[in-house]
């Protein structure tokens, strides 16, 4: 639900965006689309994801329904010539660009040790040097135009040592996207070109979060960023460059005081999963509950709430005695893996759950095989998501459950939990 009105301030004008195949990318897309601007759907999605929805051409097809004009590109950002030829072809179609949205971005939440060297060079490839190349092979065209912007989805230049200390590849490659706005806002003045960056407070529904977390419902919806969008880029290039904003400032300063729309569930709106970077008192208190060392790929940086709610506790031994009768040799086969749970707060201690030896085991005490997880949490929360009012990969990315090892084999703990709230 947009809660901007179209102006027509976009009409006719061409945008460049990356990742515009799904997601944030996309609404933006769709968002200029209805003022009727031409699209240059740049991205690598030629074929459908097996569980990621959207292509360049579902996109392209998307934008001419709401009365723009698309032109989709198969383009990985890593490439230049795969780069120029989508801006050539652009050239050809629309005779020019006047827009450049720079939205394609990797991610892994990983710390030093847990970086893998492809995953690093990935990141800075894509975040970093695609959107300095992308900007820098679209200047020429962006000179020749009277209302010229670059837009980078990336964050403020937060100097806090702590969002470095939990992911600093990921963050140094995200604030390489937003040093760009930094240098060419001030390099590019002279061509009145506006460069400036826009970042969402809180998580946002896309189909990819919602297929690592299954649950967007303490998100808001992409509208949001791309109404925060249109706004800016609705904006007088020569007068407002060099800006790091945030979704909801930039609305809320456009007389919008209502965000509850944007939320994909209006009985969360208090209760929002915060996004990275933002020294909000409680996406710090949040982020800092826990530094996972295993790989969260590619997708958001959400992990903290909105607001605090406390949670009533359950019993981990009367959990662990219904965990027990759960067990199955059909569930051992399936799951294949050894849990070990450091239990902190009230009932503070150390339980097992043996889903790969024999027809599986749980108890008090590590296992008597190696871990392949170990997760560490609250004894609340431990009971929270055991009765399944908390997903696993939900807890991490709220900064409740922090995860050693083997990150896919913590996440099979869903089927275990769906078992046991069946049992229940």
């Amino acid at each position: 639900m947009s809660l901007v009105a179209n102006t027509g301030k976009l009409a006719g004008r061409t945008l460049f965006i990356t990742g515009a195949s799904r997601g944030i990318g996309k609404a933006i897309a769709l968002k200029a689309a209805k003022d009727g601007a031409n699209v240059v759907v740049a991205a690598k999605t030629a074929e459908p994801h097996p569980k990621l929805p959207g292509t360049i051409y579902t996109a392209a097809e998307e934008i001419e329904a709401l009365g723009g004009k698309a032109l989709p590109c198969i383009v990985d950002v890593r490439d230049e010539k795969q780069v120029q030829k989508a801006i050539d072809e652009a050239v050809k179609k629309f005779n020019g660009i006047d827009i450049l949205v720079n939205n394609a971005s990797a991610i892994s939440l990983t710390g030093t040790a847990h970086t893998d060297m492809k995953r690093y060079d990935l990141m800075h490839n894509i975040n970093t040097r695609g959107t300095f190349l992308a900007s820098k092979l679209c200047l020429p065209l962006l000179q020749n135009s009277d209302h010229a912007h670059i837009l980078n989805l990336s964050p403020p230049l937060n100097m806090n040592p702590y969002w470095f200390s939990i992911h600093v590849a990921y963050t140094m490659a995200k604030y390489g996207m937003s040093m760009c706005v930094l240098g060419m806002s001030e390099e590019f003045k002279p061509y009145n070109i506006g460069v400036n960056a826009l970042w969402p407070k809180t998580a946002i529904a896309t189909a990819a979060i919602e297929m690592l977390t299954g649950d967007t419902s303490t998100s808001r919806k992409p509208d949001i960023v791309s109404d925060a969008a249109y706004v800016m880029l609705c904006k007088d290039p020569k007068k407002y460059t060099g800006k790091f904003e945030i979704d909801e400032d930039v609305l809320k300063a456009a007389g919008i005081k209502d965000l509850t729309p944007y939320a994909c569930d209006p009985k969360n709106v208090d209760n929002l999963l915060l996004d990275g970077f933002l020294d909000d008192p409680a996406s710090l208190a949040h982020h800092k509950a826990t530094v996972s060392s295993a790989a969260v790929r590619r997708y958001h940086t959400s992990a903290a709430r909105y607001a605090e709610k406390s949670e009533s506790g359950g019993q981990i031994p009367q959990l662990f005695g219904l965990i027990s009768k759960t067990i199955t040799p059909e569930l051992v086969k399936k799951t294949q893996a050894v849990f070990q749970f450091n239990v902190k707060g009230k009932e503070e201690g150390v339980w097992h759950l043996d889903l790969k030896n024999g027809d599986g085991a749980c108890g008090q005490g590590e296992p008597k095989n190696p871990a392949d997880a170990v997760l560490t949490m609250d004894s609340n929360n431990f009971a929270d998501m055991f009765a399944g009012k908390l997903k696993p990969a939900t807890a991490f990315m709220m900064g409740k459950l922090k995860i050693k090892g083997d990150m896919q084999k913590a996440m099979k703990l869903e089927k275990m939990m769906k078992s046991l709230k069946a049992k229940a």
